[in-house]
C-alpha cells in the first residue's frame, strides 16, 4: 500500500506502476486455452482444511489486487492496466484449473502478474486456486471482510457517514452547498481518515489538486481526532524511512533523477533507499537498500542502468525500460550515485 501527501496536505493511497509488484492475480487478456486443456488438472474432493489453507493464502497474497472476495474492486485495479481478473464474473468452465494454476505459478507478461513459483510451494499453490475456484467462481461468497476487531478495526460502524465517499456514491469534490449536514461531516471524516487507503474514490474532475508524492507507512490509528499522527503511532518507524535525504547543488540532471526515483522508485526502496519503509517488508525478495555499502561497493553504472532497463528475474524489480526514456534512466543513475552510494567508476555528466 502507498500512502502520499497531497498538495492540500492530505494523505492518500496511490498505486502507481511499482504497486503491481504487489499483485499475486490472473489477468483478463490471458487467451483461451484449447478444449483439450480445458479438462485437465480437475481439483480433489472438497476438504476444509485444505480450503482455509488457501484462505489464508489468498488473504496474504492476493487480495491487495483481486480484492478480499474476488471481485477486484480495489483500489490497485484503478491503476494496473490490464485490471486484475474478478473471479465472480466467471463459470468454473471458463477458466481451467490448469491454467490458473500455471498462471499462479508463472505470471503473465506484461501485466502486473508475477510469478510464485520461488515463493509458494506447489501444494500452496494448487491450494490457493482450489480457494479462488471454491468460493468466488463458484460459490460466489463474500470471503473475509478487512475492517474488523481482528484487524484492528472495532467498531468500524462509527465511520458509517463516511461510506458514500469511500463507495463513490457521493463526489468527494461534490459541491458543498448540495450536502447535508451529515454528509459534509461524512466528507471531513472520510478526508481525516479513510483516505489513505480509499484514495480520493470518486472526483467529478481530476487535476492538479490530486498530484501526491510518496509515503509508505499506515495510518491505523488515526482518526479526524487524532492529531499526532507519526510521533506516537506505528508509523514512525517507517516515517522516517520516507524522508528523501537533504542534498544541495544538484545538478539539474540529479534534480530530475531525484523526481523520478520519488515518483517511481520510492514505493520499494523508500525515499532513503534503503527499502525499509513498510510496503518494503512486504516484497520478496526485499527491494535492494541502495545506501548498503556491501551491494552498492559492486554496484557499477553499466550494472545499475541494465538492471532498471530489464528487471530482475523472480524479483519484484520490474523493467523500465517502457516506461522511462534513455535520459531519464541516466537521470535516476545520477541521482542514485549522489544521493545514496557512489558507484564505482560513475563520471558525473
Amino acid at each position: 500500500m502507498l500512502f502520499l501527501n497531497f498538495k492540500l496536505g492530505l494523505p492518500v493511497l496511490l498505486v502507481p506502476a511499482l504497486l503491481s509488484l504487489l499483485s499475486a492475480g490472473l489477468f483478463s487478456p490471458r487467451p483461451a486455452l484449447a478444449a483439450n486443456e480445458q479438462n485437465h488438472l480437475e481439483p480433489p474432493p472438497f476438504n476444509q482444511q485444505a480450503h482455509e489453507q488457501g484462505r489464508k493464502i489468498y488473504n496474504f497474497r492476493c487480495y491487495y489486487c483481486h480484492g478480499y472476495s474476488g471481485d477486484a474492486r480495489t483500489l490497485s485495479s484503478r491503476f494496473l492496466s490490464p485490471p486484475p481478473r474478478d473471479f465472480t464474473s466467471l463459470q468454473a468452465r471458463t477458466l481451467s484449473r490448469k491454467s490458473m494454476i500455471r498462471s499462479v505459478r508463472d505470471g503473465h507478461p506484461d501485466t502486473a502478474m508475477a510469478g510464485f513459483m520461488n515463493i509458494l510451494s506447489p501444494r500452496d499453490i494448487e491450494q490457493v486456486v482450489d480457494f479462488v475456484r471454491h468460493e468466488f467462481i463458484l460459490q460466489q461468497k463474500e470471503n473475509t471482510r478487512y475492517h474488523t476487531f481482528a484487524n484492528g478495526w472495532p467498531n468500524h460502524e462509527r465511520y458509517r457517514i463516511a461510506y458514500p465517499f469511500a463507495t463513490g456514491e457521493i463526489a468527494l469534490d461534490e459541491n458543498p452547498d448540495l450536502l447535508s449536514a451529515e454528509q459534509i461531516e461524512g466528507r471531513q471524516l472520510f478526508l481525516d481518515t479513510c483516505i489513505s487507503c480509499h484514495d480520493r474514490s470518486y472526483v467529478h474532475e481530476e487535476g492538479p489538486v490530486w498530484e501526491a508524492s510518496a509515503v509508505s507507512f499506515p495510518r491505523n490509528n488515526t482518526s479526524a481526532d487524532y492529531l499526532k499522527i507519526d510521533a506516537t503511532s506505528e508509523a514512525s518507524v517507517y516515517a522516517r524511512h520516507d524522508v528523501a535525504p537533504v542534498l544541495t547543488s544538484l545538478s539539474s540532471m540529479e534534480k530530475k533523477g531525484k523526481q523520478l526515483f520519488e515518483v517511481n522508485c520510492a514505493f520499494c526502496h523508500a525515499a532513503d533507499g534503503t527499502g525499509k519503509n513498510w510496503i518494503g517488508s512486504f516484497l520478496e525478495p526485499r527491494p535492494r537498500d541502495l545506501s548498503d555499502e556491501k551491494v552498492m561497493s559492486a554496484m557499477t553504472p553499466e550494472r545499475l542502468r541494465h538492471t532498471i532497463e530489464e528487471g530482475l528475474v523472480e524479483t519484484t524489480m520490474p523493467a523500465w525500460k517502457n516506461v522511462l526514456t534513455k535520459k531519464e534512466i541516466e537521470a535516476l543513475i545520477a541521482y542514485i550515485h549522489t544521493a545514496f552510494h557512489p558507484l564505482p567508476g560513475y563520471e558525473k555528466k
